[in-house]
């Protein structure tokens, strides 16, 4: 059972949240904050496996309860995934480097996500197109990107890898596109990672760019 926090200052919002959440055989919700501090007080105090995070809060937003989470020792078993209606440039990288495991617009279909959600809970970063394009437009002149000549380092399979990590497929769709069991993408993966010098999918993401992976 995955265990989810609701963090959204409107209460109509996080109801809807939890009655699509609860409506889930596999997930359930465990608490709900109104603001950044009790997000960050209801994490550490029922370590949630997901906490659903609105960036526009009052005092304490979003963005800076994650990076407390992720501070604090007794909280870093939870992952964030932050849902929001502003969807822009500065609030992704700020998100993700606070530590967000994913990013979703609030308007994704219901469906979406719960499949979401229960990617982050398996351990995967997750973007929507749309933030997954502003991460890559923004983050291809930081310093810290894995530089291209990496990429020579790579089997060819594993460019295979990171072209469709490049396109945002999860370690399941990427097994699937092979034909490969989820362990041996899951590998692939995480050598893939290894070589480039990459924090994280969202930096492999930014190298198969830079060099002009399709």
């Amino acid at each position: 059972m995955i265990r989810v926090l609701l963090a959204d200052d409107q209460t109509l919002v996080r109801g809807a949240f939890a009655l699509l959440v609860n409506s889930a055989d596999d997930m359930e919700v465990v608490g709900e904050a109104g603001t950044g501090d009790e997000a960050v007080t209801l994490t550490r105090d029922l370590r949630p496996d997901i906490v659903l995070m609105d960036i526009r809060m009052p005092n304490t937003d979003g963005v800076e309860a994650t990076q407390q989470i992720f501070a604090d020792d007794g909280s870093r078993g939870s992952k964030v995934l932050i849902l929001t209606t502003f969807e822009t440039d500065v609030n992704v990288l700020r998100g993700l480097r606070a530590g967000a495991c994913g990013f979703l617009p609030k308007d994704t279909r219901p469906d979406a996500l719960l499949d979401a959600i229960r990617t982050v809970a398996a351990g995967e970063a997750l973007l929507s197109p749309g933030a997954t394009r502003t991460v890559i437009t923004r983050a291809l002149s930081r310093p810290d990107a894995p530089a291209p000549e990496r990429l020579a380092s790579l089997t060819t399979r594993e460019r295979e890898v990171l072209r469709l990590i490049a396109a945002g497929l999860s370690n399941q769709e990427i097994a699937d596109e092979l034909v490969l069991s989820p362990l041996t993408a899951k590998t692939h993966v995480g050598r893939i990672l290894a070589k480039m010098g990459a924090r994280d999918r969202v930096h492999l993401v930014i190298a198969a760019y830079e060099a002009g992976l399709p």
